[in-house]
């Protein structure tokens, strides 16, 4: 039987989803819980890659297993196993053929940015205390639409066969003294939502003008992109799949 599982993570004591030879990762983690619960070698496939220190509301992962437990009680296990920074929300059963990456038909990303000092969000935003053109932030997410081609955005020497992602929503909103990037599509490269933020607060400081974002995009040039903002303001809070995909 193929399963899904679904969980959050606040990602300050990781080094990424994925595993790694001398470094902690949330899968990591969670395979070895299953591991020991199920009394089983259990391998898990996540939705995507979050870098060291992002963090995620809703991700999805899916594992194969022979025999039989209750959902319900395997989720309290593995909660009652797991360190107090990783939390599984549900588990259900998908057709074999699903697989947790290959299926998503979106993933939504928010990044926080603090406008002012703020001693209890400083591990979760990026404090950015100068003046931020919100309207012109707004007015270059505009433009992200009219492109499919995000090359600038990317980390070099990634092994993706195409640059191409299909941007589906990208704004900022102002909560009290909070901003709140939204950006969803059908996939994103390595690095891409950090460097398109930082890109942002170049255009919301006045270093850049919105239509700029052209010129940048059209370079496919990571150099000329902004900076990558850091990751602890990173969250993944999506990710979408077909109904069709359930068991039950």
């Amino acid at each position: 039987m193929r399963y899904f599982i679904e969980l959050s993570y606040n990602g300050k004591a990781y080094h990424g989803w994925q595993n790694q030879p001398n470094a902690i990762s949330v899968q990591e983690v969670i395979e070895k819980a299953l591991s020991t619960i199920l009394k089983n070698d259990i391998a898990i496939i996540g939705a995507g890659r979050t870098d060291a220190g992002v963090h995620a509301s809703q991700m999805f992962a899916h594992f194969d297993y022979k025999g039989s437990f209750e959902l319900n009680d395997l989720v309290y296990k593995l909660n009652s196993y797991l360190p107090k920074d990783i939390a599984v929300i549900t588990i259900f059963e998908v057709k074999h053929e699903t697989h947790a990456r290959f299926y998503a038909e979106s993933r939504t990303y928010h990044y926080k940015v603090s406008t002012s000092k703020n001693v209890f969000d400083y591990d979760f935003a990026y404090q950015v205390q100068l003046p931020l053109n919100v309207d012109a932030m707004n007015q270059a997410c505009k433009i992200l639409f009219k492109y499919k081609d995000f090359q600038c955005f990317s980390k070099t020497n990634t092994d993706v066969k195409t640059y191409n992602c299909d941007i589906k929503e990208a704004f900022w909103t102002k909560n009290s003294n909070q901003l709140i990037f939204t950006i969803t599509a059908d996939r994103f490269l390595r690095n891409m939502v950090r460097a398109v933020v930082g890109t942002m607060i170049n255009i919301g400081l006045g270093k850049l003008k919105p239509e700029d974002l052209h010129r940048i995009i059209s370079s496919k040039d990571r150099g000329e992109a902004g900076f990558s903002v850091p990751a602890h303001g990173l969250y993944l809070v999506e990710i979408i799949y077909p109904d069709s995909i359930r068991i039950n």
